[in-house]
């Protein structure tokens, strides 16, 4: 259902030894034989560029929640430790 249409290929007449034979060409099935001939260099690089970008992504959030972390522990002390005195 998603596979393109390809058009059939021109029959090219083989090269035989003896000019009496004629050979057919072989039947398609229908299939092709690679099942990634239609994708594209394009979408190659756009899958590419989007796992860059999620990964940049994860990377800002990770650090982001690592900051307010250490902001958070920080306050914490700084609270607790006006509390004592």
């Amino acid at each position: 259902m998603f596979r393109p249409k390809l058009p059939d290929t021109p029959h090219v007449p083989s090269v035989t030894t003896h000019i009496t034979q004629d050979h057919a060409p072989a039947p398609s099935a229908g299939r092709s034989v690679a099942p990634f001939v239609g994708v594209g260099a394009g979408a190659v690089a756009a899958v590419v560029v989007v796992g860059v970008v999620l990964t940049a992504l994860l990377a800002a959030v990770a650090v982001s929640a690592v900051s307010v972390a250490i902001a958070a522990v920080v306050l914490r002390s700084l609270v607790t430790g006006t509390n004592r005195r």
